[in-house]
């Protein structure tokens, strides 16, 4: 990551408020995913699940828009 987390936490709080449970996706920069085999980037009917400790999971599943 170019910023570190204090920082991204810091500077999305000038401009909303931030909430216990809130999520910041950092995402990746661009082509990162080109230098690896096969196809690593996300299609229809995959999915995506996350676990935070004393908040829950939560399962995302990708559909055609």
């Amino acid at each position: 990551m170019i910023f570190n987390v204090a920082y991204l936490v810091w500077y999305l709080s000038q401009y909303m408020v931030l909430r216990p449970g809130d999520v910041i996706n950092t995402g990746t920069p661009a082509g990162v995913a080109l230098g690896l085999p096969g196809t690593p980037y996300l299609r229809t009917g995959d999915t995506v699940e996350l676990t935070i400790d004393g908040l829950g999971n939560q399962s995302q599943t990708f559909i055609n828009a």
